[in-house]
């Protein structure tokens, strides 16, 4: 990492963060009221990589949208795409072609302008990496694309019709070319930026401990102007949700991020803190491994299918609905009367027959996020439904990095992979293409499963403009996945997060909703 600092400097900046007694004897006055600015987040998600054309996942969003700039950025519910980099632009009439007008204040952290040269590398660099948000606007752009027309004006041409273009943008990250140009290595500067940051946010990584901590810094006379009064904000890995409850009632945490239902109800008229329960468009499925091991088998899937008990995921769950296919209710195309499978012990017995599975010993394995509470007791609940079919299950909690490391061949994927799908933006292509175009292979959204007709189904979909068009493709889409059966359809939960009363400017966004931006953010 760039930075690394001994422990004891940040126990420090901890207590003084919380409220704690304890201070370093030069701070007094106003330098000790400016160390009571530093928030801290409780999450039990550990951040893989610095690099913003790879890195995937909330934590990683949670400090790539902290440390760099998009053209544009989303805020409020219902959501609004909002200026940034860019300060204005204009969208043709046929929606093919994007003028982007840069804020001219834009600068990088060593004072390089951010200029539509850098928004022209940084598009190559993630079309070249095909990684992390990249299938975002794969098919969309390519390499001809992005103009520097001037200094300051950017114009992007589609490569076909997408109607949500710019709520992708967001998550589309703009790096200093100088500083990778400098240490592109063998490797496009992936070794250089795993660890390194080359922004031009508000704030800064003063501190890396993988397992433990990240610490922001505040940015001195940063180029965007406004803002709340945090000096900085530390990232505090907590793996148990029960602990994360318990930090953020003593005051040793100001934000929890992955709290349970049960954890919410204890913390209700708790003094001191806020809850925040609101719907977004965020499903959860226990995927299956189609293309390795006794779950290629499509029998059994659908076996497991009808032996999975949904009512008791679904109490489990507490704030939550059940999903009714692969998408989640209410966006676009959703069909809510599509039929799905339910707790059918006859069906999944006559399935079972048909399988390979019906010789019996099987033993399947699933791992899931250490410290994740909600999905360990979904575990549990698949490991009594797989009892009532004969069928054992081996539970292996992993930390999230490693979860994503295994999901890069089907061989090292297990046969049950619970996935948190949490979109991006609100339109269907987000979880459509995340979680089921084989273009996803070999990444924790979409580990294995892939389908020549799903595929075909989701590019037409994205591509089409009209919107009664698009409905009836993923319509289809939504029947052709329930027939495969390559996930247990779970529930679409309610974001639930806890924040203390002295947080303020906090505004809920119903996408990426736990990968916290700070900006806008005070104590006191």
């Amino acid at each position: 990492m760039a930075h690394t600092f001994p422990r004891r400097h940040l126990l420090t900046a901890a207590m003084a963060a919380t409220g704690g007694a304890v201070l370093p004897a030069t701070l007094s006055g106003p330098a000790q009221a400016q160390a009571r600015k530093i928030l801290v987040i409780a999450s039990n998600q550990d951040i893989p990589s610095f690099d913003p054309h790879v890195a995937s996942g909330y934590s990683s969003a949670a400090l790539l949208r902290n440390v760099y700039d998009s053209l544009v950025r989303v805020e409020g519910n219902p959501v609004r795409v909002l200026p940034h980099l860019a300060s204005s632009w204009t969208v043709s009439p046929d929606g093919m072609e994007y003028v982007f007008k840069l804020n001219p204040a834009a600068k990088f952290a060593d004072g390089t302008p951010v200029d539509a040269a850098a928004v022209r590398y940084s598009f190559s660099r993630l079309l070249r990496l095909g990684k992390g948000n990249s299938w975002m606007v794969a098919g969309l752009i390519d390499d001809n694309s992005v103009t520097a027309v001037d200094a300051t004006t950017v114009r992007i041409k589609l490569v076909k019709p997408f109607a949500a273009f710019l709520q992708v943008l967001p998550w589309q990250w703009i790096v200093n070319p100088k500083l990778v140009e400098a240490n592109k290595g063998a490797d496009d500067a992936q070794t250089y930026l795993r660890g390194t940051i080359a922004g031009s946010a508000a704030f800064r990584i003063k501190r890396a401990e993988p397992g433990n901590l990240y610490e922001f810094e505040r940015v001195a006379n940063h180029w965007r102007t406004g803002g709340g009064n945090l000096t900085g904000a530390i990232w505090r890995i907590v793996r148990e949700t029960s602990s994360q409850r318990l930090a953020l009632q003593r005051g040793e945490a100001h934000i929890a991020v992955d709290l349970t239902s049960e954890d919410m109800v204890a913390l209700k008229d708790k003094p001191g803190v806020k809850l925040v329960i609101e719907p977004e468009f965020r499903t959860f499925s226990i995927k299956m491994n189609t293309e390795f091991g006794p779950l290629k088998d499509i029998n059994l899937r659908k076996a497991i299918s009808y032996a999975f008990n949904y009512q008791a995921m679904r109490d489990t769950a507490g704030f939550a609905d059940l999903m009714v296919g692969p998408l989640p209710n209410g966006i676009l195309g959703h069909d809510p009367k599509l039929a799905v499978y339910r707790t059918n012990l006859a069906k999944a017995k006559e399935y079972l027959a048909k399988s390979e599975a019906a010789k019996g010993g099987l033993k399947l394995s699933m791992v899931y996020v250490s410290g994740l509470e909600q999905e360990r007791q979904f575990g549990l609940v698949l490991l009594d439904s797989l009892k009532q079919i004969g069928i054992e299950l081996d539970i292996k909690a992993m930390v999230w990095p490693d979860i994503v490391a295994s999901a890069k061949t089907p061989a090292s994927t297990a046969d049950f992979y619970p996935v948190y799908q949490t979109a991006n933006y609100g339109d269907p292509d987000n979880i459509a293409y995340a979680a089921y175009h084989s273009s996803r292979n070999g990444g924790w959204q979409n580990p294995v499963y892939h389908s020549a007709k799903v595929d075909a189904l989701i590019e037409r979909g994205r591509a089409e403009s009209n919107e009664a068009k698009r409905k009836a493709i993923y319509q289809e889409f939504q029947q052709v996945v329930v027939d495969d059966a390559p996930d247990i359809f779970g529930v679409l939960e309610k974001r639930r997060l806890a924040l203390r009363s002295d947080v303020r400017g906090f505004v809920f966004t119903p996408v990426a909703a736990n990968a916290i931006e700070l900006f806008g953010l005070s104590l006191g």
